[in-house]
Protein backbone atom coordinates (compact mmCIF):
# COMPACT_ATOMS: atom_id res chain seq x y z
CA UNK A 1 0.00 0.00 0.00
CA UNK A 2 1.04 3.45 -0.90
CA UNK A 3 1.69 5.94 1.92
CA UNK A 4 -1.43 7.84 2.17
CA UNK A 5 0.22 11.17 3.67
CA UNK A 6 3.68 12.25 5.15
CA UNK A 7 2.23 12.80 8.55
CA UNK A 8 -0.16 10.58 10.01
CA UNK A 9 -2.94 12.24 12.83
CA UNK A 10 -1.69 11.48 16.36
CA UNK A 11 -4.45 10.77 18.85
CA UNK A 12 -4.95 11.57 22.67
CA UNK A 13 -4.33 15.10 22.95
CA UNK A 14 -6.27 18.42 23.01
CA UNK A 15 -5.35 22.13 21.53
CA UNK A 16 -4.39 24.96 24.02
CA UNK A 17 -3.72 28.95 23.57
CA UNK A 18 -1.20 30.32 21.19
CA UNK A 19 -1.34 26.29 19.06
CA UNK A 20 0.48 24.70 21.27
CA UNK A 21 -0.58 21.00 22.23
CA UNK A 22 -1.12 18.92 25.38
CA UNK A 23 -0.34 15.50 24.74
CA UNK A 24 -2.25 13.02 26.72
CA UNK A 25 -0.72 9.87 25.52
CA UNK A 26 1.47 9.41 28.70
CA UNK A 27 1.81 11.08 32.00
CA UNK A 28 4.17 13.50 30.64
CA UNK A 29 1.77 15.26 29.17
CA UNK A 30 4.07 17.61 26.87
CA UNK A 31 2.88 20.96 25.91
CA UNK A 32 4.40 21.47 22.45
CA UNK A 33 4.60 24.47 20.84
CA UNK A 34 4.40 24.47 16.93
CA UNK A 35 7.20 23.07 15.19
CA UNK A 36 8.49 21.41 18.23
CA UNK A 37 8.03 17.50 19.40
CA UNK A 38 7.09 15.84 22.82
CA UNK A 39 9.64 14.37 24.94
CA UNK A 40 9.52 11.01 22.92
CA UNK A 41 10.59 12.96 19.63
CA UNK A 42 7.91 11.35 17.42
CA UNK A 43 5.09 13.19 18.13
CA UNK A 44 4.86 16.78 16.68
CA UNK A 45 3.01 19.46 16.69
CA UNK A 46 2.64 21.28 13.16
CA UNK A 47 0.51 24.07 12.62
CA UNK A 48 -1.89 23.06 15.79
CA UNK A 49 -2.00 19.51 14.62
CA UNK A 50 -0.80 16.37 16.64
CA UNK A 51 1.47 14.09 14.35
CA UNK A 52 2.50 10.50 14.91
CA UNK A 53 6.39 10.54 12.99
CA UNK A 54 6.54 7.18 13.50
CA UNK A 55 3.37 5.79 12.18
CA UNK A 56 4.31 3.18 9.47
CA UNK A 57 7.98 3.97 10.04
CA UNK A 58 9.58 0.94 11.82
CA UNK A 59 13.45 1.14 11.62
CA UNK A 60 13.86 -2.56 13.07
CA UNK A 61 11.39 -5.34 12.04
CA UNK A 62 12.78 -8.93 12.91
CA UNK A 63 11.57 -12.69 13.24
CA UNK A 64 12.05 -13.99 16.70
CA UNK A 65 11.44 -16.19 19.15
CA UNK A 66 8.53 -15.77 21.27
CA UNK A 67 10.56 -16.50 24.19
CA UNK A 68 12.94 -13.85 23.81
CA UNK A 69 10.62 -10.96 24.67
CA UNK A 70 10.66 -12.36 26.72
CA UNK A 71 7.22 -14.54 27.34
CA UNK A 72 8.06 -17.77 28.70
CA UNK A 73 4.29 -19.09 28.90
CA UNK A 74 2.70 -17.68 25.95
CA UNK A 75 2.94 -19.56 22.68
CA UNK A 76 5.75 -21.23 23.51
CA UNK A 77 8.27 -22.77 20.72
CA UNK A 78 6.67 -20.17 18.00
CA UNK A 79 8.16 -17.37 16.45
CA UNK A 80 7.02 -13.53 16.48
CA UNK A 81 7.41 -10.93 14.08
CA UNK A 82 8.66 -7.89 15.58
CA UNK A 83 8.85 -4.41 15.10
CA UNK A 84 10.14 -1.17 16.73
CA UNK A 85 10.18 2.75 15.71
CA UNK A 86 12.46 5.51 17.20
CA UNK A 87 11.24 7.04 20.37
CA UNK A 88 10.74 6.39 24.10
CA UNK A 89 9.00 8.37 27.07
CA UNK A 90 11.06 7.62 29.42
CA UNK A 91 15.03 8.75 29.85
CA UNK A 92 16.84 5.59 31.65
CA UNK A 93 20.50 6.47 32.24
CA UNK A 94 20.94 2.65 31.79
CA UNK A 95 18.73 2.16 28.77
CA UNK A 96 19.94 -1.24 26.77
CA UNK A 97 18.65 -0.05 23.09
CA UNK A 98 19.59 3.91 23.16
CA UNK A 99 19.91 3.89 19.74
CA UNK A 100 16.26 3.35 18.89
CA UNK A 101 14.98 4.90 22.50
CA UNK A 102 16.96 8.26 21.76
CA UNK A 103 16.83 8.10 17.92
CA UNK A 104 14.87 11.13 15.96
CA UNK A 105 13.70 10.83 12.65
CA UNK A 106 15.70 13.06 9.98
CA UNK A 107 14.72 13.13 6.34
CA UNK A 108 10.78 11.74 6.06
CA UNK A 109 12.42 8.85 3.44
CA UNK A 110 14.59 7.87 6.40
CA UNK A 111 12.84 4.65 7.03
CA UNK A 112 10.63 3.62 4.32
CA UNK A 113 6.86 3.68 4.74
CA UNK A 114 5.67 0.05 6.54
CA UNK A 115 1.39 -0.01 5.97
CA UNK A 116 0.13 -2.62 8.67
CA UNK A 117 -0.71 -4.90 5.67
CA UNK A 118 2.84 -5.53 4.88
CA UNK A 119 3.46 -6.13 8.54
CA UNK A 120 1.04 -8.55 8.45
CA UNK A 121 1.78 -9.96 5.58
CA UNK A 122 5.41 -10.76 6.21
CA UNK A 123 4.19 -12.22 9.91
CA UNK A 124 1.82 -15.00 7.71
CA UNK A 125 4.43 -15.25 4.82
CA UNK A 126 7.17 -16.27 7.69
CA UNK A 127 5.40 -18.02 9.44
CA UNK A 128 5.18 -16.45 12.49
CA UNK A 129 2.00 -16.67 15.33
CA UNK A 130 2.35 -13.47 16.60
CA UNK A 131 2.99 -9.60 15.63
CA UNK A 132 5.19 -7.97 18.41
CA UNK A 133 5.79 -4.29 19.49
CA UNK A 134 8.84 -3.98 20.78
CA UNK A 135 12.35 -3.13 20.89
CA UNK A 136 12.10 0.93 21.35
CA UNK A 137 9.06 1.92 23.47
CA UNK A 138 5.92 0.61 21.11
CA UNK A 139 2.86 2.95 23.35
CA UNK A 140 5.07 5.66 21.72
CA UNK A 141 3.57 4.43 18.18
CA UNK A 142 0.20 3.31 19.58
CA UNK A 143 -1.97 4.42 16.62
CA UNK A 144 0.34 2.13 14.10
CA UNK A 145 0.12 -0.69 16.62
CA UNK A 146 -3.37 -0.73 17.35
CA UNK A 147 -4.03 -0.40 13.05
CA UNK A 148 -1.04 -3.78 12.81
CA UNK A 149 -3.09 -5.73 15.99
CA UNK A 150 -6.53 -5.47 14.39
CA UNK A 151 -5.12 -6.53 10.83
CA UNK A 152 -3.49 -9.17 12.86
CA UNK A 153 -6.55 -10.74 14.61
CA UNK A 154 -8.17 -10.90 11.40
CA UNK A 155 -5.85 -13.35 9.93
CA UNK A 156 -5.02 -15.37 13.12
CA UNK A 157 -2.24 -13.56 14.51
CA UNK A 158 -1.55 -12.86 18.14
CA UNK A 159 -0.33 -9.77 19.41
CA UNK A 160 2.46 -8.75 22.13
CA UNK A 161 3.38 -5.25 23.75
CA UNK A 162 7.01 -4.97 25.05
CA UNK A 163 6.52 -1.82 27.12
CA UNK A 164 7.41 0.47 30.26
CA UNK A 165 3.76 0.83 30.58
CA UNK A 166 4.48 4.53 31.48
CA UNK A 167 0.95 5.41 29.24
CA UNK A 168 -1.73 7.21 30.42
CA UNK A 169 -4.71 5.51 31.61
CA UNK A 170 -6.88 6.54 28.69
CA UNK A 171 -4.54 5.36 25.54
CA UNK A 172 -3.59 2.17 27.73
CA UNK A 173 -7.06 1.11 27.71
CA UNK A 174 -7.61 1.43 23.86
CA UNK A 175 -4.33 -0.08 23.36
CA UNK A 176 -4.87 -2.93 25.71
CA UNK A 177 -7.83 -3.86 24.43
CA UNK A 178 -5.85 -4.55 20.92
CA UNK A 179 -3.10 -6.60 22.95
CA UNK A 180 -3.40 -10.36 23.57
CA UNK A 181 -0.03 -10.70 26.17
CA UNK A 182 2.18 -8.28 27.18
CA UNK A 183 5.71 -8.01 29.43
CA UNK A 184 5.92 -4.78 30.96
CA UNK A 185 9.46 -3.51 32.45
CA UNK A 186 9.79 -2.65 35.83
CA UNK A 187 12.32 -0.71 36.06
CA UNK A 188 13.18 -0.45 40.06
CA UNK A 189 10.52 -0.23 42.80
CA UNK A 190 10.83 2.87 44.30
CA UNK A 191 9.77 6.05 43.24
CA UNK A 192 13.19 7.43 43.90
CA UNK A 193 14.47 4.85 41.19
CA UNK A 194 11.86 6.05 38.54
CA UNK A 195 12.73 9.80 39.24
CA UNK A 196 16.75 9.97 39.45
CA UNK A 197 17.19 7.29 36.66
CA UNK A 198 14.29 7.28 34.21
CA UNK A 199 12.83 11.03 34.73
CA UNK A 200 9.39 9.58 35.43
CA UNK A 201 7.55 8.01 37.83
CA UNK A 202 6.20 4.33 39.26
CA UNK A 203 3.09 4.73 39.79
CA UNK A 204 1.56 4.72 36.29
CA UNK A 205 3.60 1.70 35.97
CA UNK A 206 2.16 -0.38 38.25
CA UNK A 207 -1.54 1.71 36.67
CA UNK A 208 -0.97 -0.23 33.30
CA UNK A 209 0.17 -3.58 35.21
CA UNK A 210 -3.15 -3.81 36.78
CA UNK A 211 -4.87 -3.08 34.26
CA UNK A 212 -3.58 -6.12 31.94
CA UNK A 213 -4.17 -8.23 35.06
CA UNK A 214 -7.61 -6.93 35.41
CA UNK A 215 -8.44 -6.96 31.52
CA UNK A 216 -7.45 -10.41 31.45
CA UNK A 217 -4.36 -10.53 29.37
CA UNK A 218 -1.35 -12.77 29.76
CA UNK A 219 0.80 -10.81 31.57
CA UNK A 220 5.06 -11.03 32.52
CA UNK A 221 7.20 -8.71 34.43
CA UNK A 222 10.70 -7.98 34.15
CA UNK A 223 13.03 -6.07 36.12
CA UNK A 224 16.84 -5.08 35.23
CA UNK A 225 18.65 -5.72 38.20
CA UNK A 226 21.20 -3.04 38.88
CA UNK A 227 23.81 -3.31 41.49
CA UNK A 228 23.20 -0.87 44.40
CA UNK A 229 20.32 0.47 42.50
CA UNK A 230 17.49 -1.54 42.59
CA UNK A 231 18.53 -5.19 43.90
CA UNK A 232 18.19 -4.85 47.26
CA UNK A 233 16.78 -7.56 49.14
CA UNK A 234 13.61 -5.15 51.12
CA UNK A 235 13.38 -3.53 47.91
CA UNK A 236 13.27 -6.89 45.73
CA UNK A 237 10.80 -8.34 48.72
CA UNK A 238 8.23 -4.94 48.39
CA UNK A 239 7.99 -5.58 44.75
CA UNK A 240 7.15 -8.92 45.74
CA UNK A 241 4.55 -8.43 48.02
CA UNK A 242 2.85 -5.68 45.29
CA UNK A 243 2.80 -8.60 42.67
CA UNK A 244 1.41 -10.87 44.99
CA UNK A 245 -1.36 -7.95 46.84
CA UNK A 246 -2.08 -7.05 43.56
CA UNK A 247 -1.99 -9.75 40.78
CA UNK A 248 -0.75 -13.25 41.89
CA UNK A 249 2.13 -15.26 42.63
CA UNK A 250 1.63 -17.44 39.24
CA UNK A 251 2.63 -14.16 37.28
CA UNK A 252 5.92 -14.94 35.47
CA UNK A 253 8.21 -13.16 36.90
CA UNK A 254 11.88 -12.60 34.79
CA UNK A 255 15.08 -10.98 36.31
CA UNK A 256 17.48 -9.71 34.21
CA UNK A 257 21.37 -8.92 34.61
CA UNK A 258 22.28 -5.21 33.89
CA UNK A 259 25.33 -4.38 31.86
CA UNK A 260 26.78 -0.50 31.77
CA UNK A 261 24.98 0.99 28.99
CA UNK A 262 24.29 4.60 27.33
CA UNK A 263 24.82 6.74 30.33
CA UNK A 264 25.29 4.88 33.22
CA UNK A 265 28.89 3.01 33.86
CA UNK A 266 28.70 3.63 38.08
CA UNK A 267 27.39 0.05 38.70
CA UNK A 268 28.91 -3.39 37.14
CA UNK A 269 27.33 -5.69 35.64
CA UNK A 270 25.03 -8.02 37.65
CA UNK A 271 26.82 -10.84 39.49
CA UNK A 272 24.91 -14.07 38.56
CA UNK A 273 25.31 -14.90 41.82
CA UNK A 274 22.28 -11.61 42.91
CA UNK A 275 20.22 -13.12 40.35
CA UNK A 276 19.91 -16.68 41.85
CA UNK A 277 19.38 -15.24 45.31
CA UNK A 278 16.70 -13.27 44.07
CA UNK A 279 14.93 -15.86 42.32
CA UNK A 280 15.64 -18.36 45.53
CA UNK A 281 13.87 -15.11 47.54
CA UNK A 282 11.10 -15.38 44.94
CA UNK A 283 10.78 -19.27 44.95
CA UNK A 284 10.74 -18.63 48.99
CA UNK A 285 7.81 -16.31 48.84
CA UNK A 286 5.60 -18.52 46.63
CA UNK A 287 5.83 -17.20 43.16
CA UNK A 288 5.96 -20.46 40.75
CA UNK A 289 7.53 -19.11 37.47
CA UNK A 290 10.63 -17.23 38.14
CA UNK A 291 12.94 -16.55 34.86
CA UNK A 292 16.51 -15.17 34.53
CA UNK A 293 17.91 -13.82 31.64
CA UNK A 294 20.83 -11.81 30.05
CA UNK A 295 23.00 -14.31 32.26
CA UNK A 296 26.22 -15.00 30.20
Amino acid sequence: MAEPHRFYPARWWELRENNRIKCLLCLRECDIAPGDCGFCAVRKNIDGELVSLSYGRPVAMHIDPIEKKPLAHFMPGTTTFSLGTFGCNLNCLFCQNGALSRGRYGSPGQARYVSPEEIVSAAVDQGCRSVAFTYNEPTVFAEYAIDVAKLAHQHNLATVLVSNGYISSAAATELFAHIDAANIDMKGFSEEFYRTMTQASLAPVLASIKLLYDMGKHLELTNLVIPEKNDSPQMIDDWLQWVEDNLDKDVPLHFSAFFPAHHYFDSPRTPRETLFAIRKQAIAAGFTSVHLGNIS
